[in-house]
């Protein structure tokens, strides 16, 4: 082979390579769902709740770059695990003013096929479920309404209280809803879960003598990330949050769900997830904490 030659035939192997990374970029990554599997160590936690499951979905952004059909065998998925508790972190929709009355048609489709825990399903709002600017809290309302038909509570700066176990639902930091104290105050258990869309709220948001897990989402995980690389993209002020567990300080711990669904149809090296938790006794941080 003269220099020519390879010259050529390298040429058209890197376009060759760059097309099919496209191509499994954009048809293959974004609907390949991963069911992460693992523990979920809880302080406090009652004993009737060690060994339930916990499903926490995010993300789906039901709306016209989401596939319906990949959305239902998602949410199909999720409920073949037949989890005890389900959590949803946000973004339910991803609004458009100009789609009217079909993209709640769209939303009750959908949201037809979500799981519902045996023991409860709850959720917190995400920025997108406030239409246009976060701004539109009718849209907001209209989305809780959506949720509410198909038996998920929509937590507003409010706690649920499921066996035992505190949920905190705080509401959405971009659309100036979020109200950490007022949610907290509502804690009747050491046993707690807290839920927050934006894990931006973990460090704008007061959190007074909260202990234990938050759950987030919003990220998407970057979407697309290098390998051995942080991804470049990231909707956070703090770039360590970007998905799965992450030590916050010595009280507070998140995880971060790389979603379900997407914004741009791209996905690379950031498979979309839902997580099923096995919810566990936690006597390291009862040390901790006292």
């Amino acid at each position: 082979m003269n220099r020519r030659d390879f010259v050529r035939r390298g040429a058209i192997g890197a376009v060759a390579a760059g097309v099919g990374v496209v191509g499994y970029t954009i048809g293959i990554e974004p609907h390949w769902l991963e069911i992460v599997r693992r523990d979920l160590p809880i302080m406090d936690l009652p004993a009737a709740l060690v060994g339930k499951t916990v499903a926490q979905i995010s993300d789906i952004h039901i709306g016209p770059r989401v596939s319906d059909n990949y959305l239902v065998e998602s949410l199909e998925r999720a409920r073949a695990l037949k989890p005890d508790i389900v959590l949803f972190t946000g973004d339910f929709i991803s609004y458009r003013a100009d789609r009217g009355e079909a993209q709640f048609d769209q939303i009750k489709a959908v949201l037809a096929h979500f799981p519902i825990g045996q023991l409860a399903t709850l959720a917190v709002l995400g920025n997108h479920d406030y239409g246009r600017n976060w701004s539109e809290p009718a849209v907001a309302r209209r989305v809780e309404h959506e949720a509410a038909r198909v038996g998920i509570h929509v937590l507003r700066n409010e706690v649920a209280s499921v066996q035992g176990l505190d949920v905190i639902g705080i509401d959405e930091l971009w659309a100036h809803q979020a109200d950490s104290r007022r949610a907290l105050a509502g804690r009747t258990s050491r046993a707690a879960l807290a839920l927050c869309h934006n894990p931006d709220g973990l460090d704008e948001l007061p959190w007074d003598d909260y202990h234990g897990w938050v759950f987030s989402g919003h990220t998407h995980g970057g979407q697309c990330k290098p390998p051995f690389l942080p991804p470049p993209v990231l909707p956070v002020r703090n770039r360590r949050y970007t998905a799965g567990e992450i030590r916050v300080d010595a009280r507070r711990t998140v995880y971060i769900s790389r979603g379900v669904g997407h914004l741009i149809r791209a996905r690379f090296n950031v498979r979309p997830e839902i997580t099923l938790f096995t919810l566990r006794q936690s006597s390291l941080i009862q040390a901790q904490a006292g």
